[in-house]
């Protein structure tokens, strides 16, 4: 039987791809590694990789030359949570505030996690969480 390991890539949509990338490589220091301009920004995330999209040019299909990735999008704002060491979830606060970011969230759990909320420019919850959040190990 195949197992599933985890979550390889999430996907956030964005209309402005330059915004995103100052939230995501500047704010936060995810490497880019890849992008194609006008549809796509991705980063490097640990272990996964975070796709940011614009969603008018995702959801066009592809050209004959192309890989045949199906057409995909979404409306409205998105959710990712990235994993973050709880001992280093002060220091994400510090480096938010620093830059600027509003903290829409910080709260520990009934269980006892903590996550932090904020929003990237196209309004996508960016959540920042330790494993523990999920009963995973850290």
């Amino acid at each position: 039987m195949a197992v599933i390991t985890g979550v390889l890539e999430a996907a956030l949509y964005a209309d402005d791809l330059e915004a995103a990338r100052g939230f995501y490589t500047g704010v936060l220091d995810l490497p880019e590694i890849a992008a194609q301009d006008g549809r796509h920004v991705f980063f490097r995330c640990g272990q996964g990789v975070l796709l940011v999209f614009h969603p008018a040019a995702s959801r066009q299909r592809p050209g004959p030359e192309a890989l045949p990735v199906p057409p995909h999008g979404a409306d409205g704002p998105g959710h990712v949570c990235l994993r973050v060491a709880a001992a280093d979830l002060d220091a994400m606060a510090t480096r938010l505030d620093c830059a600027g970011i509003a903290i829409e969230s910080d709260f520990r759990w009934p269980h006892g996690p903590r996550s932090i909320y904020v929003r990237d420019p196209a309004g996508n919850s960016v959540e920042f969480a330790a494993a523990e959040l999920w009963g995973l190990d850290a």
